[in-house]
């Protein structure tokens, strides 16, 4: 696996459960930072700023977002299960997305220090975080 540089980034995120024919939260697409939806025919699932997670039981706060620097080439493999496989060794559970240009992991923030130690001592540069 090639050496990534995985940047923390500032804040903390939730991930939430919607009913599957639940409306877009208003003004969701219009936050800065990541915000991903996804809809299927089970769910509709939401991750975003934790200031900004809609008001659900079924949501859970606490995550901070590690981002894979790229873009990365479509043809490039194994990026995700490199990264899982690592933290996975290390105890973390994590939370994964991928969108075009790049990866997502979401790791509780307990359990932040422990993954950007993993990700290091696996060969990965993971610059200091501006915000812990």
């Amino acid at each position: 696996m090639k050496r990534l540089v995985v940047d923390v980034r500032p804040g903390e995120y939730a991930v939430a459960r919607l009913a599957a024919d639940a409306p877009l939260p208003p003004g969701l697409l219009d936050l800065p930072g990541l915000v991903s939806v996804t809809r299927t025919p089970d769910e509709l699932s939401v991750v975003c700023p934790a200031a900004n997670a809609p008001d659900v039981e079924t949501a859970q706060v606490g995550w901070r977002l590690l981002t894979v620097r790229g873009p990365l080439e479509f043809t490039l493999t194994g990026i995700m299960a490199a990264l899982s496989g690592e933290l996975a060794a290390a105890g973390v559970s994590l939370f994964a997305m991928s969108t075009y240009d790049t990866d997502h992991l979401l790791v509780k923030g307990a359990d932040l220090r422990r993954a950007v130690l993993a990700l290091r001592a696996a060969g990965h540069e993971v610059p200091e975080p501006e915000e812990n």
